[in-house]
């Protein structure tokens, strides 16, 4: 059976494509580094992180990118012999406008190397490609539309893409205006007996969320609907099941079985959290570990449409692997990253911008992971942060930190980290009136407003401090130890379902005064907001999932 989620934590959008006996998925990564995460598999119940798209800032410059902006909905497929890798990149969303670009690059295997961009368009966001049997590409996106008098998302795009002048050509045609669920997005094109099928994504990002499906003789239309669509949501199903499940993407294994990959996530109240919540009380749910990768098995109707194979709209936990395929697992992830390497795991990632020696370094230390401090938590420049994803429900992060700050601006630590407003930080500073004495402080972000949890702890003069948090559901502990599992208690346990897209989306006073797309990660951060660059040492680093 394939046991959802198939990749955990933050993994939005899948796009999924078939080569051979290959399988692989690219999913968003919004204003992470490096972007357009790529994970394999070979059998659709075990898969691995197999490599970046984008790895070049030439490909994309985040620099300034505010929260959740950045690569949307990346399209991967292969053609032609080679892999095609379509992605948005939004750098603003807030009011009436979206300044979104869109961007092709191609690569001769899935590791690359992959092309400088070329550009498309900009007319709006979610943009894919399709390869039509006669050898012409079509490209799709979504129009988004800023006239304070209509609905935003004003339907899907088609045009033309010319290989030879590698440029879209050709008229541009809205194709399908969506369905009363509005916030029609995500289009995916597929083509099966003579019939062109148009899967969407309504109903936004939360837990109205559904894949539309309309189909069609002509690739231009006129697309009729699926009787009863949606093809699939979570709206009203049972607690245990995936929720926001939609945007969704096909593929079909070389045994003829069709699998329908989805955005899907765990709201922590729902999974043996503190809060219970009732069906239905959407207000009260938040998925911390964001947006996630599921799979649903697909059927074919004998009227030429699928439905889920358990039948009924709501997708579920667990579901048939495909037939004739054997299973191959992957080596489990190490838990401990004790930075021997000469580079870091690419299970780390960045804000924005990639690593470089002027503030990262594995040697100058060796055995130890050394930031350089820059700027704050708040900034959208310049971060010097390493954070890798939160996949689990219940873990624990470790770090041992060697640290002498002689200012209260110079602060290195361990952080649950969701957005540049919210996120938890656990940090060895210098007391602001005797910058001679070291102490521990634990700030809390929630809105861009920062409190501190408890009162400073007075810490030695010099030496190697222990850090470690644990995220239980909706629950965050903070420990620290001044030697080997000493470790004592830092506060009380903490609200953390502030980490999480339903916060940062949520209505104050009827109003959004954010947005929020992505998850929780937990790190290493150091800053020096002197301008100094005092450096931190971080012996290791641990991440282990709690029973």
């Amino acid at each position: 059976m394939i046991q959802n989620p198939v990749l955990p934590g933050f993994h939005p959008d899948p796009s999924i494509v078939r080569v051979g006996a290959d399988y692989y998925m690219a999913t968003s990564t919004f204003e992470w580094w490096p972007a357009v995460r790529i994970h394999h598999s070979r059998d659709l119940v075990n898969w691995r992180h197999q490599s970046y798209a984008v790895t070049r800032t030439s490909q994309l410059d985040l620099r300034g990118h505010g929260d959740s902006t950045g690569v949307w909905a990346p399209c991967l497929s292969h053609a032609h012999g080679q892999f095609w890798l379509i992605y948005s990149d939004v750098r603003s969303m807030y009011g009436a406008y979206k300044d979104a670009h869109n961007y092709l690059i191609t690569a001769p295997s899935i590791d690359g190397p992959w092309s400088e961009p070329i550009y498309m368009n900009s007319s709006g966001f979610d943009p894919s490609l399709f390869h039509d049997e006669d050898g012409r590409s079509w490209f799709l996106n979504q129009q988004w539309l800023h006239h304070a008098d209509r609905h935003p998302f004003n339907g899907i795009l088609l045009q033309e893409y010319d290989h030879a002048q590698r440029r879209l050509i050709g008229p541009v045609k809205n194709i399908f205006r969506g369905t009363a669920l509005g916030v029609v997005e995500g289009p995916h094109l597929y083509r099966r007996e003579g019939w062109y099928y148009l899967l969407t994504a309504e109903g936004g990002t939360t837990y109205q969320h559904a894949a539309t499906l309309a189909r069609s003789r002509q690739i231009d239309g006129p697309y009729e609907l699926l009787p009863g669509n949606p093809l699939m949501t979570a709206d009203g199903s049972p607690t245990d099941a995936p929720q926001r499940a939609g945007h969704a993407s096909w593929v079909q294994t070389e045994q003829g079985e069709w699998y329908m990959a989805h955005l899907s996530g765990r709201p922590v109240e729902w999974n043996g959290g503190s809060k219970p919540v009732a069906a239905g009380n959407y207000e009260a749910l938040h998925c911390i570990l964001g947006r996630e990768t599921s799979l649903q098995k697909l059927h074919w109707r004998p009227d030429g449409w699928p439905e889920l194979s358990a039948g009924g709209r709501f997708p579920a936990n667990t579901v048939p692997a495909p037939t004739g395929l054997a299973l191959q697992p992957w080596p489990t992830e190490p838990a401990m990253d004790d930075f021997d390497a000469a580079k870091l795991s690419p299970h780390w990632n960045t804000l924005r911008l990639p690593t470089n020696d002027s503030w990262l370094s594995l040697t100058e230390r060796p055995g130890h992971l050394r930031l350089r401090g820059r700027e704050s938590l708040m900034s959208t420049f310049e971060q010097s942060l390493v954070a890798r994803r939160q996949q689990h429900l219940r873990c624990r992060v470790e770090t041992v930190l060697d640290f002498a700050p002689t200012s209260f601006q110079q602060m290195a630590g361990l952080l649950a980290y969701y957005s540049t407003q919210n996120h938890a930080y656990l940090h060895v500073s210098a007391n602001a009136d005797s910058p001679e004495r070291r102490e521990l402080r634990l700030l809390l972000n929630r809105d861009g407003l920062p409190t501190d949890a408890c009162a400073p702890l007075p810490l030695p003069a010099c030496g190697p401090v222990y850090l470690a948090l644990e995220l239980d559901h909706d629950r965050l502990r903070c420990w620290y130890a001044l030697a080997p599992a000493a470790w004592q208690a830092v506060g009380e346990a903490l609200d953390c379902s502030y980490l999480s897209d339903e916060f940062a989306c949520r209505q104050r006073d009827g109003f959004f005064y954010g947005l929020g797309f992505t998850g929780n990660f937990v790190g290493l951060a150091c800053q020096d907001l002197a301008g100094t660059r005092l450096h931190a040492d971080f012996d290791h680093f641990s991440y282990t999932p709690q029973p």
